[in-house]
């Protein structure tokens, strides 16, 4: 089993579905690479506005960097899930009436 900085990472099957998570947060590692990596929040900037610890978030990029494609593999098929489920599940009452007025205000 790979190395885990238990100061910094823990990783519970009770907890975030058993994903790689900050200690003492529901943090996940993948939200973090996330906001750095795709949303380009410096790691600075992801401690200050999650009340974090640098050195907790510089673990979880480590933590990221060191297991990339099992962390991708599960944020692609977790994001295929929730694309399946919202193109399975029937529009909300709500969902619906935006539609009717936006197709009102097109008109």
């Amino acid at each position: 089993m790979p190395w885990v900085p238990k100061k910094h990472i823990a990783i519970d099957p009770n907890c975030c579905s058993g994903k790689p998570r900050i200690v003492g947060t529901r943090m996940p590692v993948a939200t973090i690479a996330q906001l750095h990596l795709e949303m380009g929040e410096t790691l600075e900037e992801i401690a200050s506005e999650y009340s974090l610890s640098p050195a907790s978030v510089h673990a979880a990029m480590a933590y990221y960097y060191n297991h990339k494609e099992e962390i991708d593999r599960h944020t692609a098929e977790s994001r295929a899930w929730v694309e399946a489920m919202r193109n399975n599940t029937p529009p909300s009452p709500l969902q619906e009436r935006l539609r009717a007025i936006r197709r009102e205000s097109s008109n």
